[in-house]
Parts: structure tokens; sequence; C-alpha cells
């Protein structure tokens, strides 16, 4: 069984001079990894989330960058002051959906493949995008030689 499953979130159109990055562990033990900054182009989180399928009732994410209870995980990006960035008014987090359903064929598919996802970096206004990405349109598995390019 695949105990392991490679992620990569693909932030598209962020706020130039915003910060962005990943959230990894929770409340004051967490740490913002992968900071990047808004310059015009998309910006890629990659990370490794861990499996586990404790009974019948399906597979559920664990490790540093997985957030909420079982059946509702997720992933933060932060944004701003909350990605440690000084100076600036936009403070806040991107909520990823980790739907558990979506990555039942990772078990049958082995390590040879990854996940990915796209998210809005900002509004039509050129706002960030805070709180849970809507609509989401799901994970998509790739082989993992696809993804390096990404």
């Amino acid at each position: 069984m695949v105990n392991e499953i490679n992620l990569i979130i693909l932030l598209q159109n962020p706020v130039d001079g915003l910060v962005y990055g990943l959230q990894k562990g929770k409340g004051v033990q967490n740490e913002i990894v992968q900071v990047q900054m808004g310059k015009g182009q998309d910006l890629t989180f990659r990370f490794v989330v861990h499996l586990k399928q404790p009974n019948e009732s399906g597979l559920s994410f664990t490790g540093p960058f997985v957030q909420g209870p079982p059946g509702n995980r997720f992933v933060y990006i932060t944004i701003g002051g909350y990605a440690g960035q000084a100076g600036t008014t936009s403070n806040g987090r991107l909520k990823v959906p980790l739907p558990e359903g979506d990555f039942e064929d990772a078990l049958a598919r082995g390590s040879a493949y990854g996940w990915s996802c796209k998210v809005p970096g900002s509004t039509k206004d050129g706002k960030p995008v805070f709180a849970t990405v809507k609509p989401f349109g799901g994970w998509v598995m790739e082989k993992l030689s696809d993804q390096a390019g990404t």
C-alpha cells in the first residue's frame, strides 16, 4: 500500500508584491515554508501527505501539512502577514480542500503518481483570495515525471 502521496498546488495569478507560503504544523507550533513573492507568475507549492486507512470508512490524510478533522482535511496557503510579510494590510489564509475520496486511486496506482490542483491567487479586482477555495476544481492524478515541469 502507498503510504504517502506527492501533491502540488499551483497558485494562479497571485497578487504582485504579496508573499505566500505553505503552513506546516498546527497552532503555535506551525512554521511557514516555501515562502514566495507574487511577481506576475504562478507559484508552485510541493509537499507530501501520508495516508492511513484506519478502518472500512476509507483512507485519511496525516502529516505536518494536513489540517482539519478526518473527512474535512485541507492545506493552508498563508498570505501576506500570515506568511511573515511585514508592512502589509493583507493577512490571511487560503484553505485548499483535500477530499479523501478523490484520492482512492492512489492506493491502486502506487508511488509513481502524484496529484496536482490549480487554485486562484487573486480575485477579478486584483485582491488576494482568502478562506476556502470556491469553486474548487479538484485534484488531478499525474505521473511524477509529468509533475516535474509544472
